[in-house]
C-alpha cells in the first residue's frame, strides 16, 4: 500500500487532503483513481488507512476509515548524534537510520570533523537530508518524518543529550574506561529501557573521538560502550546501535 504524508491541519475529523508533489505523484505517475487505499501520516504521529474519494489537479481528498493501524514506531525514542562524515556518508546515515527507527538525527561538529559548512552550505544539506528522512520515512511505512537538526558543536550536543534517559558513547577502547562492562554490559544499557524512554547515542566521525571529547561526555554521565571486536566505520556504528535496540526491544 503506498504511503504519503500531508500536514496536520489537513486532517479533519473524516477527511484529510494531500497538496503539493504528492498530488502529482497520486494522479500522474501511480495513476491512482477514487476508490484506492492509501496510508496517510501527519508525519507526527496521526497514521491513518484512507480511501481516495476525489483527485483533482491541486489537492486529493481521502475519507478516513475507520480501521486500525499498526504501530511502526519503536518503543524508545533513539536520537543519533552524528559526528558529521565525508561525502555523502551523511545521506546514507540518514535514510538507513530511518528506516532502522531513529526518532531523531543530529549532525555534530567535532574536533576530527573533516566536513565544515557554512550557515549556506548547511541550510541546503539539511534540506537534502530531510527529503531523504521522508522519503525512507514512506518507504518503511513510518509513523513520523524524523527530524534532521542542525549542526551542532560537541559541546552543545553533550548538554542536549543530558535531558535523554539514557546517552551513550561507543568507543573503541571503552574497556580501559571506569565502569566497563563489554558487550554484556551493552546488552544491559539498551535492553533495560523502558517504553517512552529516550536514548541519545554519539557516533564519532571517520577520525573516532578526542580524548578531551570522551572525558567531556563521561563527565556529562554519558555511558562509554563497545559494540563488539571489531572496528565499525561511522556509516556502519548507528545502524548496529538502531539495529540492537529493534532486537532487543520490539
Amino acid at each position: 500500500m503506498h504511503h504519503f504524508f500531508t500536514e496536520t491541519e489537513f486532517f479533519g475529523e473524516n477527511q484529510a487532503i494531500i497538496t503539493g508533489p504528492d498530488v502529482n505523484h497520486i494522479r500522474n505517475v501511480l495513476r491512482m483513481r477514487p476508490g484506492d487505499r492509501i496510508l496517510l501520516s501527519d508525519g507526527k504521529g496521526t497514521n491513518c488507512l484512507c480511501e481516495l474519494c476525489s483527485i483533482e489537479p491541486d489537492r486529493v481528498t481521502a475519507n478516513i476509515l475507520p480501521d486500525p493501524v499498526e504501530d511502526t514506531e519503536l518503543p524508545v525514542r533513539i536520537t543519533i548524534y552524528q559526528g558529521l562524515p565525508k561525502a555523502d556518508k551523511m545521506e546514507f546515515v540518514v535514510q538507513k537510520s530511518v528506516e532502522l527507527g531513529a526518532f531523531r538525527i543530529v549532525p555534530v561538529d567535532t574536533s576530527r570533523t573533516v566536513v565544515r559548512l557554512d550557515k549556506k552550505k548547511e541550510a541546503a544539506r539539511r534540506a537534502r537530508w530531510q527529503g531523504i528522512a521522508e522519503s525512507a520515512a514512506k518507504q518503511s511505512k513510518r509513523m513520523i518524518v524524523p527530524e534532521i537538526s542542525p549542526v551542532m558543536k560537541f559541546e552543545e550536543a553533550v548538554a542536549a543529550a543530558k535531558q535523554a534517559d539514557l546517552a551513550l558513547i561507543p568507543y573503541e577502547d571503552s574497556e580501559h574506561l571506569p565502569g566497563a562492562g563489554g558487550m554484556a554490559l551493552t546488552r544491559t544499557l539498551i535492553g533495560g529501557l523502558a517504553p517512552g524512554q529516550t536514548l541519545a547515542v554519539f557516533i564519532g566521525p571517520e577520525g573516532g573521538f578526542s580524548d578531551e571529547e570522551i572525558e567531556l561526555a563521561l563527565h556529562a554521565g554519558i555511558r562509554p560502550v563497545t559494540l563488539g571486536k571489531r572496528i565499525l566505520r561511522t556509516e556502519t556504528a548507528a545502524l548496529f546501535v538502531l539495529s540492537a535496540a529493534g532486537l532487543l526491544l520490539e
